[in-house]
């Protein structure tokens, strides 16, 4: 994974009001969902609910560590990213070169 590059693109999401932080934020989100990025550290039920949010949006997790240092904002175990485009370059990223197309979780 290269970290430097995935943080990068979360932080354009971010700035481009395309990344949703948080599960229960996630759950209120309305339209389309291109890739959920979770940390590792998440407790069983947050799991759970991002599994159930996966199902919800047809979209693969990747499994991180240290996602708080990633986005810069404490207790942050989940980001999912809107823009289709920084999805596929985040995805990329994150996954050593991975197409978004694949549909497959990676680290669950």
């Amino acid at each position: 994974m290269e970290r430097a590059k995935l943080k990068a693109y979360l932080g354009f999401a971010m700035r481009a009001r395309k990344a949703v932080l948080g599960v229960n934020a996630l759950e209120a989100t309305r339209g389309r969902v291109y890739v959920l990025f979770a940390d590792r550290s998440a407790s069983q039920n947050t799991v759970k609910e991002i599994m159930k949010l996966r199902t919800r949006f047809s979209c693969p997790v990747v499994m991180t560590e240290g996602l708080e240092e990633l986005t810069g904002k404490a207790n942050c175990k989940l980001v999912a990213v809107r823009d289709e485009q920084l999805a596929r370059a985040a995805y990329a990223a994150a996954t050593d070169g991975g197409d978004l197309g694949e549909g497959t979780d990676h680290g669950i």
